[in-house]
C-alpha cells in the first residue's frame, strides 16, 4: 500500500480524467482549463525533469512565483517524485529568500523571470545545483525543459511519515523556522477536511488565496483534490472577479480581510450567494462583527476553523450545527486539544490557559533544529500551539488570547521580534517594540514604539521606508512611535499589553 500523498490524490480525482477540474478564467495566455489528466501528466513531466536534473528523494524543491496553475502542478510534482516542496511567500525579500536558501539548501530553486538574478546570486552564495524560472503565463526555462521531456519516471514509494514539504514560519527568535510536514500529516489532515466540510466531486471551489500559505496551499487544495471537485483559480483575491464568479462556485475560503472587503459593497447579497453550500475563514481571528453582519447580509454563517503551519486544521464549528461567533468550533476526528495551566495541570470547562494539541497532523518538527522542536513538545506528543484557550461547557474551543506575542495581519504571522532586531539595527535607535493593534482591513497591524538614543533624529517615514528594503511588505508596520521609555515590569520586561492599550487606534481610519 502505498503512502504517497500524491497516489492519494491520484486516486481521487474523476475516473473520467477528461473531466475539467482547474479553470483559470484571469490568464490571458497558456492552457486556460486543466483537465485532471492534463494535470496529473504536467506533474509526471516535471517530477521526471527533476530527476533526470540529478534530484533525489528527499531534495527539496523551492518555488517563489507568482500563483498560476503551473505552480501547484510543481507542488503535485514533488509529492510524486518524493521531493520536498518548499513554498516561499512572494513577498520575500532578497535577506528573507537568502535565509531559507541557506537554512533548507534546496537542490532546485524555481523563480520568476523578474527575480531571476539576484535568485542566482542567492544560488552561488548558497551551493544551489539548478536555478528554473517560470512565470504566471506559462513560460520560461521549466516550462521549455518539461516539454522536452521524453521519458516520464514512475512515482517514488514513500513511506507515511516521510516529508512532504517545509513551509517556514517566523519565530521569537527572528529567525524563520522550518516546520517538517509529512505525507501522514497532511493526508490525514486533508481527509478530516474534506469529510467533514462535505466536499464532493459536484462541488466548485473559488479559491483566490495564496498558494505559499498552509491555508490556500493546503486546506483549499486538498479539499478540492481530494473530492475530485472543481476549482476556479484566481491569481489573487480581486473582488471583482470573485463577485464575478461566484455564481459558479459553490464553495469559498478565505481570510477575514475577504469577507470584510466584499461586504464593502452592496453586490454582495443575499442573492449573489444563495446557491452557495459553504463560506470558510481563517488564518486570523474573525471579528463577530464581522460574522452577523455577513449572516444579516446573506442569511449563511461563515464556518470559522482554526489551525497553524505546524498542525494543518486542528479544530472546526460544525458543517451541521451551531457555527458560533467568536469560537473555532470542536477538535477536527483524529485530533485532541486540551487546555493547560503554566504548572502543567489539564484544565477543566472554562477555565482558560495554554492550548495544546496532538493527532496525526500535527508535524514532527522544525527542520535542523531539535532542540527547539523538543521545547514545543508536551510529554505524550502534545504540541504547545502558544495560543491562550479556553473550552466551554458544550465544548467549542475560544481563543482568548496569544502567546509570544504573535501578530496575525491579513492573515500571515507576524513576530515582533524578526522586525524589532531590524528598527534595533537602526543606528538611531536605541530600543523598540513591535506590538500589534486592532485594523480595519487587516486585522491587525503591528505599531512600532520607539526610543531614539540620545541626540538622534527619525521620523515614522524613514523607520517604515527602511524596513520595506527589508521585509515582505505584509510585516512592516503601518504605524511608528517615538517615546523616551518603553514601559518595563519589575523584572525588567517591556509591557506589551500597556503599548497595546496606548496605541490600539493608532490604526483606525
Amino acid at each position: 500500500m502505498s503512502h504517497s500523498l500524491f497516489t492519494l490524490i491520484e486516486n481521487s480525482l474523476p475516473k473520467d480524467r477528461s473531466r475539467i477540474i482547474l479553470e483559470a478564467p484571469d490568464r490571458t495566455h497558456g492552457l486556460r482549463d486543466w483537465s485532471a489528466d492534463y494535470l496529473l501528466s504536467f506533474a509526471a513531466r516535471l517530477a521526471s525533469l527533476f530527476a533526470q536534473r540529478g534530484l533525489e528523494s528527499g531534495d527539496r524543491v523551492a518555488l517563489q512565483v507568482e500563483k498560476s496553475p503551473e505552480a501547484l502542478g510543481v507542488y503535485l510534482a514533488c509529492l510524486r517524485g518524493g521531493f520536498v516542496f518548499l513554498p516561499m511567500n512572494t513577498a520575500y525579500r532578497f535577506d528573507e529568500v537568502d535565509y531559507l536558501v541557506g537554512n533548507a539548501e534546496p537542490s532546485l530553486i524555481i523563480c520568476d523571470p523578474s527575480a531571476e538574478k539576484p535568485i542566482l546570486e542567492i544560488a552561488e552564495r548558497n551551493a544551489t545545483p539548478h536555478v528554473l524560472t517560470l512565470d504566471a503565463e506559462a513560460r520560461g526555462s521549466l516550462m521549455d525543459e518539461a516539454a522536452q521531456v521524453t521519458e516520464i519516471v514512475p512515482p517514488v514509494a514513500v513511506e507515511a511519515d516521510d516529508l512532504a514539504a517545509i513551509l517556514y514560519t517566523s519565530g521569537t527568535t527572528g529567525k524563520p523556522k522550518g516546520a517538517m510536514l509529512s505525507h501522514r500529516n497532511l493526508a490525514s489532515n486533508g481527509l478530516a477536511l474534506r469529510d467533514g466540510w462535505r466536499f464532493t466531486e459536484k462541488d466548485v471551489l473559488l479559491h483566490a488565496l495564496p498558494i505559499f500559505h498552509a491555508h490556500g496551499l493546503f486546506v483549499a487544495c486538498h479539499c478540492a483534490l481530494l473530492a475530485g471537485a472543481r476549482m476556479i483559480w484566481l491569481g489573487k483575491f480581486d473582488r471583482d472577479m470573485v463577485i464575478r464568479e461566484l455564481p459558479r462556485a459553490t464553495s469559498f475560503m478565505g481570510v477575514p480581510t475577504f469577507y470584510t472587503r466584499l461586504l464593502a459593497g452592496d453586490d454582495f447579497n443575499r442573492d449573489l450567494v444563495a446557491h452557495m453550500r459553504l463560506f470558510t475563514s481563517g488564518s486570523a481571528p474573525l471579528l463577530a462583527e464581522t460574522f452577523e453582519e455577513f449572516r444579516a447580509r446573506t442569511g449563511q454563517a461563515i464556518l470559522e476553523r482554526y489551525g497553524m503551519t505546524e498542525t494543518g486544521m486542528n479544530t472546526s464549528n460544525p458543517y451541521d450545527g451551531e457555527r458560533r461567533a467568536g469560537t473555532v468550533g470542536f477538535p477536527l476526528p483524529g485530533t485532541e486539544v486540551r487546555v493547560m495551566s503554566d504548572e502543567g495541570v489539564e484544565l477543566g470547562v472554562g477555565e482558560v490557559g495554554g492550548l495544546q494539541v496532538r493527532g496525526p497532523n500535527v508535524f514532527s518538527g522544525y527542520w535542523r533544529m531539535p532542540e527547539k522542536s523538543a521545547e514545543e513538545f508536551a510529554e505524550g506528543g502534545w504540541f504547545k500551539t502558544g495560543d491562550v484557550a479556553m473550552i466551554d461547557a458544550d465544548g467549542y474551543v475560544h481563543l482568548v488570547g496569544r502567546a509570544k506575542d504573535l501578530i496575525i495581519s491579513g492573515g500571515f504571522n507576524v513576530y515582533p521580534k524578526e522586525i524589532e532586531e531590524l528598527v534595533d539595527d537602526m543606528p538611531e535607535v536605541l530600543e523598540s517594540a513591535i506590538v500589534g493593534v486592532p485594523h480595519a482591513d487587516f486585522g491587525e497591524a503591528g505599531v512600532a514604539v520607539i526610543v531614539l538614543r540620545p541626540g538622534a533624529s527619525l521620523d515614522e517615514k524613514t523607520v517604515i521606508a527602511r524596513l520595506k528594503e527589508k521585509l515582505a511588505n505584509y510585516k512592516v508596520p503601518k504605524r511608528a512611535f517615538f517615546v523616551e521609555n518603553l514601559p518595563r515590569n519589575t523584572m525588567g520586561k517591556v509591557q506589551k499589553n500597556l503599548l497595546r492599550d496606548e496605541y490600539r487606534d493608532a490604526c483606525k481610519n
